[in-house]
């Protein structure tokens, strides 16, 4: 497994696999991305996990996380989480959040991030804010 940066390009077809399968495809693309970081786990060349962090000020979002369903539940997802927070630490970055889908509410958790919003929805989907001090 190796973690590394990757485009926004290479992004979206994992994105659009996993969190939005059901919405065409440019629906994955946000403006943001051409500013934002993006982060690849590989596994034997294949792009397995990706994640991007779009960066104001002394804040960090996460957005567009996302796991190929065979290859979740095997600890890719946190070790990129992990790797993203601590390449954030390293910077003049205070707090790092997300809209996180209820879901994955507990997946959060694990790294410190506590709820700070009240539920709100995005089409059918349930999200809370999430956030965490660096």
């Amino acid at each position: 497994m190796k973690i590394r940066k990757i485009s926004w390009q290479q992004t979206i077809p994992l994105r659009h696999r996993v969190l939005w399968p059901n919405k065409p495809l440019e629906y994955c693309h946000i403006p943001e991305d051409d500013d934002g970081l993006h982060f690849g786990v590989f596994v034997d060349d294949l792009l397995v996990c990706v994640a991007s962090v779009y960066l104001t000020l002394n804040k960090a979002r996460l957005r567009k996380f996302a796991t190929d369903p065979q290859y979740q539940n095997q600890g890719i997802g946190s070790q990129l989480l992990t790797f993203i927070i601590t390449f954030l630490k390293g910077g003049t970055v205070d707090y790092f959040w997300c809209d996180a889908r209820e879901s994955a509410l507990e997946f959060y958790k694990r790294f410190d991030m506590h709820v700070c919003s009240e539920r709100f929805f995005k089409g059918e989907v349930a999200y809370y804010k999430m956030e965490v001090a660096l």
